[in-house]
């Protein structure tokens, strides 16, 4: 039951349960210093499950209060205001699946780091997308701004789950030459996760791109791969 939609309350309870020698360990394991990807970001210092505990208490703050705590500088507050916005994606009617999609689009400059993504974007991206154009996929892919390409992979893996892989493919394939390191591995990530339901599928995409592919991205897809066709891939043999 949620206790109060002031979000300097829940600002404030963020700060009350954060732990400082564990919010310095976060701004290291998040790359927050100068020229990192994450630079300049601050943590309460609050661990995931305290955050799902957060999102439960105050599951039906509303969509617009949650947008100010999506554009908070505290990371476990965006956390949180993402979390909070799947689970009214899930409870909501089309309607406001809409409206929440929509926002989550219009605000992803705030979702900007990996783990906000990636425990977000298939749930509210690829869950809207599911039934409907995946072109808005396309444009994500050919953002200049990482975590939107992030986003367009990582939206494919509700469709993964599902039992489809086109889509993962052909945005693996657009993202392929991707310069950033964290796109290498979110699509080999998405890679791997086609081959432990279907290697064969997995295979047809490497067989055409491996030789091309960054070497980090190519790690991860064959992670699961036994060591003999692992390594044939590693050599350059396949």
């Amino acid at each position: 039951m949620i206790r109060s939609t002031s979000i300097q309350e829940i600002l404030k309870k963020i700060q009350e349960l954060g732990n400082p020698q564990q919010a310095q360990i976060l701004q290291r394991f998040f790359k927050t210093g100068p020229g990192e990807y994450g630079e300049g970001d601050v943590f309460g210092g609050l661990k995931v499950p305290e955050i799902r505990r957060l999102a439960k208490e105050y599951q039906v703050l509303a969509l617009p209060k949650t947008v100010q705590l999506l554009r908070s500088p505290i990371h476990e507050a965006r956390l949180l205001a993402l979390l909070i916005m799947v689970q009214a994606y899930r409870r909501g009617d089309k309607e406001h699946q809409e409206r929440i999609y929509q926002t989550y689009l219009g605000n992803t400059r705030f979702i900007n780091s990996w783990d906000l993504v990636d425990l977000s974007a298939q749930h509210i991206v690829g869950a809207r997308l599911w039934t409907g154009s995946r072109e808005p996929l396309q444009a994500l892919a050919a953002s200049s701004l990482i975590w939107d390409r992030r986003i367009a992979i990582m939206a494919t893996f509700f469709f993964i789950k599902k039992g489809e892989f086109s889509e993962t493919l052909r945005i693996s394939g657009l993202l392929l030459q991707d310069p950033q390191d964290l796109i290498h591995k979110a699509v080999g990530w998405m890679l791997r996760e086609v081959g432990k339901r279907d290697q064969k599928a997995e295979e047809s995409f490497l067989k055409k791109h491996y030789e091309q592919m960054p070497r980090t991205m190519l790690r991860y897809a064959i992670e699961r791969f036994p060591e003999e066709l692992r390594q044939g891939y590693l050599k350059g043999k396949i």
